[in-house]
């Protein structure tokens, strides 16, 4: 029977399970949703130092973690399950296709299958078909229950989730603030693309996965020219989907500014973000990876992902939040369903309100020095 794990988060509800060699651990969505449950990730090596753990993810995070010093030992991608989102556009796999991916599962023995995805409704189903000897996750009450499980609610910061569920399974938060490591290689490429200066750099991207999480590029561009009126560099960054959102910052702004439109693979951007004094963005998979390497961010946020996924500290991160979170069309509210519009669903906050939360954290990054500014003194994550 399926052992439900109500538990404090900063302690382990049980020791660390004996004789555990492979721990597969189920996170299989964007790259923001890796950086938010990497301190769960580093949980569980803490407690299974000798164990093999393979993350279940998403090529997009397979790419991020190659060749970089990470909590897992190597990524194993999840073909595209329906209702268990890998960020691919491909069919939904067929059923002998997931039985064969189960099966080369289960010859690898896992010990401990940990889901990190969800509410279990279709990602436990997964969990389960990996014949683990025991199972720990997340589950709604209409959810598959593995072994051991904790409710999973709305409004829970997804970091403290995350570290609920590892806890279950014995394993004690070392830390709560993600981490990535930064590689001579990260640099080089991006240095490659945006050589060093000595002016502060200031990093916008202007794009996320769900449009209506974008704050409108023209306020984007004002701010970022406030900015560089301060001595800051300014560059605007975006994949080859967010071509049109680039120029509109670029045409906000009013003036030259360099702009980079899929011209930075995976490694560059996590260079150029470690370099920067501070990003400038929305909800999106880069704030998450500009944070866990150090960089100081400002973005604007829904309040339903305020709750979930915003930086839990404010020292060096601001959030700006939109309390209505409504489709800047027809008004329509995000947790009340998706129109059709695509519209900005943040265009509520104050272009002021912005401003002055960028202009007062780029300033106090500014009073750190230079020093400060050079990612191979300021960053212990660099190796």
């Amino acid at each position: 029977m399926a052992e439900l794990f109500p538990m404090n988060p900063l302690h382990a509800a049980s020791a660390p399970l004996p004789d555990v060699r492979r721990i597969a651990v189920l996170r299989a969505n964007g790259l923001g949703d890796y950086v938010v449950g990497e301190p769960a990730l580093a949980a569980l090596r803490a407690a299974y130092p000798d164990a093999e753990i393979t993350l279940l993810g998403a090529a997009h995070t397979a790419a991020l973690l190659a060749d970089r010093p990470a909590p897992v030992d190597r990524v194993v991608v999840v073909p595209p399950v329906h209702g268990v989102r890998v960020g691919s556009d491909a069919p939904d796999a067929t059923e002998a296709e997931i039985d064969a991916w189960a099966a080369d599962r289960r010859a690898e023995s896992y010990d401990l299958a940990v889901q990190l995805h969800g509410g279990g409704g279709n990602s436990n189903r997964l969990l389960l078909r990996l014949g683990a000897a025991t199972t720990v996750g997340a589950a709604t009450p209409d959810a598959p229950k593995p072994d051991r499980w904790v409710p999973y609610t709305s409004f829970q910061h997804d970091t403290l989730r995350w570290l609920e569920v590892v806890g279950a399974a014995g394993a004690p938060p070392v830390r709560l603030e993600p981490e990535l490591a930064v590689t001579d290689a990260d640099l080089t490429a991006s240095l490659a693309v945006v050589p060093a200066t000595d002016e502060p750099l200031v990093v916008v991207h202007p794009g996320a996965t769900d449009p209506r999480r974008c704050y409108p590029e023209d306020r984007l561009g004002r701010i970022a020219r406030v900015l560089a009126d301060r001595g800051a560099r300014v560059v605007v960054v975006g994949g080859p989907s967010e071509a049109d959102r680039v120029a509109a910052v670029a045409r906000g702004f009013g003036g030259d500014v360099q702009t980079i439109v899929g011209g930075l693979a995976l490694p560059g951007l996590v260079g150029l973000l470690a370099r920067a004094d501070l990003l400038l963005a929305n909800d999106s998979g880069p704030r998450h990876i500009a944070a866990a390497v150090g960089t100081a961010t400002v973005a604007v946020f829904t309040h339903a992902n305020l709750a979930d996924v915003a930086p839990l500290t404010r020292a060096r991160h601001r959030a700006l939040v939109s309390w209505h979170g409504g489709c800047r069309v027809c008004g329509l509210r995000v947790l009340d369903g998706w129109c059709g519009h695509g519209a900005s669903a943040t265009h509520d906050v104050h272009e002021d309100d912005v401003r002055d939360a960028a202009v007062e954290l780029f300033e106090q990054v500014a009073r750190e020095g230079a020093a400060a500014r050079n990612p191979l003194q300021r960053n212990p994550r660099l190796v």
